[in-house]
C-alpha cells in the first residue's frame, strides 16, 4: 500500500467496493428521486430515496419479505417476485406522491431480462416515471412465472390482483 505525506486514503466505501461515487453524484445531480434496487442470495428490496445533505431519506420500501404477508408462496428473488415487489414498491411511492425517479442498480451487473429490470417493470407498471429503454425488461411469459410452473403463474396473479385492490 502507498505511503507518505502526500497520501490519501480512499473512501472507506469505495476501498471495499460497496459505492462508485461518481455514478452516485451523476444520479444526485439529476434531481430526482432514486428508485433503488438492491438483490441478495435470498430477498429483493426496492427502495426511493431522496437527497439530503445531512443524510439521504428513505421514503419508500418494498421487499420480497412484504409479498409473503399478502399471499406470495414462490421464491424471494425469481423474476415474478422481483417484479411483484417493484410493482409494491411503486404503488406506495404514488400514495406518497412521487410519481417520477431515476433507477439506481448500485454497482451490480444489469442484465437484460433479468431480476434487476424485473423490478423496474414493476415500478413503471405501477404507474412511476422512470427513464428506461424497453429492450432491457423481460418479456411477459417470464415476468408471469410460466417459465417456471403453473402455480407460480396462478400464485402471481392472485397477488397481484390483491395489490392492485389495495
Amino acid at each position: 500500500m502507498a505511503e507518505g505525506p502526500r497520501y490519501k486514503m480512499p473512501l472507506k466505501r469505495r476501498r471495499k467496493g460497496k459505492t462508485d461515487y461518481r455514478e452516485r453524484l451523476r444520479l444526485l445531480k439529476s434531481g430526482k428521486v432514486r428508485a433503488v434496487v438492491r438483490s441478495s442470495n435470498k430477498k429483493i428490496r426496492v427502495q426511493f430515496i431522496r437527497y439530503n445533505p445531512e443524510g439521504d431519506v428513505v421514503d419508500v420500501v418494498a421487499t420480497s419479505e412484504h409479498l409473503k404477508d399478502i399471499g406470495w408462496e414462490g421464491y424471494g428473488i425469481n423474476i415474478p417476485s422481483c417484479y411483484l415487489v417493484g410493482y409494491l414498491a411503486g404503488i406506495r411511492a404514488i400514495e406518497k406522491g412521487i410519481d417520477e425517479a431515476v433507477l439506481d442498480i448500485g454497482l451490480q451487473y444489469p442484465e437484460n431480462g433479468g431480476r434487476l429490470f424485473s423490478a423496474l417493470k414493476g415500478m413503471v407498471d405501477a404507474g412511476v416515471n422512470i427513464p428506461h429503454d424497453p429492450d432491457v425488461l423481460p418479456p411477459d411469459e417470464r415476468i408471469t412465472g410460466e417459465h417456471i410452473d403453473e402455480e407460480t403463474k396462478d400464485n402471481f396473479e392472485e397477488v397481484k390482483d390483491k395489490l392492485e385492490e389495495s
